[in-house]
């Protein structure tokens, strides 16, 4: 299942920075994050709680870089 969350990142770099963390989360199938929308799209791996895969997307693109947000 594929969702999208509206972020708030100030640049493409620290954009490219989050989409890796969010690829890189456990549960996540793929990620992609859209500088220009300041939009992130989220494919979960099948039987994932969103919830709780979202939190932990969260949690590394903040570790990654400190000055974006995803709004839930």
């Amino acid at each position: 299942m594929k969702k999208t969350y509206r972020i708030e990142v100030d640049c493409a770099n620290c954009a490219n920075k989050m989409e890796a963390a969010a690829a890189k989360t456990p549960g996540v199938k793929s990620a992609v994050v859209n500088f220009m929308l300041q939009k992130l799209i989220v494919e979960f791996e099948e039987g994932q709680d969103m919830v709780a895969v979202m939190q932990q997307v969260a949690k590394n693109c903040r570790k990654a870089s400190h000055d974006c947000e995803i709004y839930l």
